[in-house]
């Protein structure tokens, strides 16, 4: 990145039109959203990850059954989409928007396929590099996480379904609200970036300590990714590829691996 001289501050994602400077401070202009509604949403967000570990699955209904794996996904679709219209009521209340935390535009099919290109590269890098993580930590997949994976045809059109919601609704929660306002707090854009990523590896730890360490360096290389693009397209996209298509994949694995 070129070096500037005396550089403007930047400030968080979807508030600014270029990349920041890694090395400078946001600039201070107030939360993105009143200190007790992000308060609630982490109460929320604990909470609930607190249930799903408790119960050994990705929903804290953790329901069982022949429709149970369908009703686990409809839970976490339902809750994620109502946290998103929680986060988009609270940051109307200091004059923000959802599409100011999302950021960017394709105002043509070039800006579209540079974020699709650029989603790409970030999913093989970063699938790399949690590759090597598993195998140094040894991290095998737990049970929750096998009962996670879908199995039927019903199943797997759900999950796709749950995979875009994933990548739209994780993303506008960590990358979007909580890592803007977190930065804010802290007045540096890593420490947000850190912060978010540590809620975002807690909020999986029903997989397991080791996967969550995991999960949440991957939340890191998300929040960087949103930092460096100032917007959160190209994270969705390879959320939504990640949990879709690496589902799957894995789904394929698990059958050859012994419980």
């Amino acid at each position: 990145m070129a070096a500037y001289s005396s550089p403007p501050p930047p400030e968080p994602l979807g508030l600014t039109d270029s990349p920041p400077a890694p090395s400078v401070r946001p600039k201070q202009s107030g939360l993105i959203a009143p200190m007790w509604h992000t308060v609630a949403i982490l109460v929320l967000l604990l909470g609930l990850s607190g249930l799903s570990a408790w119960k050994g699955s990705a929903s804290p209904a953790a329901s069982r059954g022949e429709y149970g794996r369908a009703l686990n996904y409809a839970t976490v679709f339902v809750w994620e989409w109502l946290t998103v219209a929680f986060i988009a009521w609270g940051v109307r209340l200091r004059g923000n928007s959802l599409s100011g935390l999302i950021a960017g535009g394709w105002p043509n099919a070039t800006a579209m396929l540079r974020d699709l290109r650029v989603a790409g590269l970030f999913l093989i890098g970063s699938d790399v590099i949690l590759s090597l993580l598993h195998l140094a930590a040894g991290d095998k997949p737990n049970q929750a996480l096998r009962d996670l994976l879908p199995q039927t045809p019903l199943e797997i059109t759900l999950w796709f379904g749950l995979a875009a919601t994933a990548g739209f609704c994780e993303e506008v929660i960590f990358r979007g609200y909580l890592q803007n306002q977190l930065a804010r707090l802290t007045g540096n854009l890593y420490a947000g970036m850190a912060l978010q990523a540590l809620i975002f590896g807690v909020s999986h730890s029903y997989q397991g300590w080791k996967a969550a360490a995991i999960i949440a360096v991957y939340g890191a290389m998300f929040g960087w990714l949103a930092i460096y693009r100032v917007t959160l397209r190209p994270g969705m996209i390879a959320h939504f590829l990640q949990d879709g298509i690496g589902g799957m994949i894995a789904r394929e694995g698990l059958k050859h691996l012994p419980k």
